[in-house]
């Protein structure tokens, strides 16, 4: 099977540690297999039904999902302005929405020095010191500037509209609802049973990634899971399963500035791969992680791949993976 070696041979040249991949078709398994190692030191080969990794920004169409479903039951407005929900956040030059936010067109900065690793214990209301206070980047609808900040504030929203911790909200009312048993918040020191072991890669081979707390940015960045857990999220969109369904099209739709699209939605995503297929997803690429989730309405199919390292560099060869797996599934009537 072509896709097979090409996979195969991402861990077999060394170019990443570990990955699992699994890909459905009309809610069918049509491809579930690891390649290479959960753990160098140990060998453990990686299991695509239960090794655990860190999914780093597919995190955001978690988040996506249970703002979605607030958005639903009339408790969160995309219109309305974030002061609405949190009033004692600085002001800043301009006023800027929830919508905006989500869209990645507020103007939020994005990573600056070493936040990318940070390693603070903090909660989601404490993560919003580290970016609080700057000045926003645009005039709010007026550019893109992706980030994950923007979903700290957000899922700090979601925390005061529903009263519980954002971490809970999720696993009740999207994780457990999907069957997404192997998905949650990283807490450093408490992973679960088969963790990958995290790797960034360098010229002398893999070593283990620097310690990161990704708990306050838990909605943009923070999430662990299985192959198996985000494909039950892609296919749930995908066949209208979510109890707001009827919300999806305004998720799944590209924003425009000057009316040239962004290629992203609330949370999403929403572009066109390198044969012209059109999907939504979303890539990540994290601390110890890269990540790769699309579901292909038109040819109803999911593909999730997650790797246990730290940008491997593997995109192109990842896309051919994608396109030979088009190539072997049976056309769709």
């Amino acid at each position: 099977m072509e896709k097979v070696q090409l996979f195969e041979a991402l861990a077999r040249d060394g170019k990443l540690p570990g990955m699992a991949v699994k890909v459905l078709q009309d809610g069918a398994t049509m491809l579930e297999a690891g390649f290479g190692l959960a753990d160098i030191d140990s060998a453990t080969p990686v299991n695509p039904a239960r090794t655990v990794f860190r999914v780093a920004s597919i995190s955001k169409p978690i988040a996506a999902t249970a703002l979605l479903k607030l958005v639903g039951e009339g408790k969160i407005g995309l219109d309305d302005s974030l002061y609405k929900y949190l009033p004692a956040y600085p002001p800043k030059q301009f006023d800027f929405t929830i919508r905006q936010l989500a869209s990645h067109t507020a103007g939020i900065r994005t990573y600056k020095g070493k936040e990318y690793a940070l390693d603070k214990p903090y909660s989601i209301a404490e993560g919003l010191q580290v970016f609080q206070d700057d000045p926003l980047e645009f005039e709010p609808g007026k550019g893109y500037l992706y980030n994950s900040f923007d979903w700290v504030l957000l899922s700090r929203v979601m925390e005061v509209v529903s009263g519980i911790p954002f971490r809970d909200y999720v696993s009740r009312e999207v994780l457990e609802p999907l069957g997404m048993v192997h998905t949650c918040p990283e807490i450093p020191g408490h992973l679960p049973e088969h963790t990958a072991t995290f790797y960034t890669r360098n010229f002398s081979g893999f070593r283990k990634a620097v310690p990161v707390d990704n708990r306050y940015k838990l909605a943009g960045g923070g999430y662990l899971s299985t192959v198996g857990d985000i494909a039950r999220l892609g296919e749930a969109y995908r066949t209208g399963q979510l109890e707001y369904s009827g919300l999806q099209t305004e998720f799944l739709t590209s924003d425009t500035i000057d009316g040239k699209p962004t290629y992203y939605g609330l949370g999403w995503e929403v572009s066109r791969d390198s044969e012209g297929r059109d999907f939504y997803g979303h890539t990540g690429n994290s601390v110890g992680a890269y990540s790769l989730f699309r579901v292909y309405p038109e040819e109803r199919v999911v593909v999730v791949i997650l790797v246990n390292c730290t940008n491997p560099g593997v995109e192109n060869h990842l896309e051919s993976g994608i396109n030979a797996i088009f190539r072997e599934i049976s056309p769709l009537a």
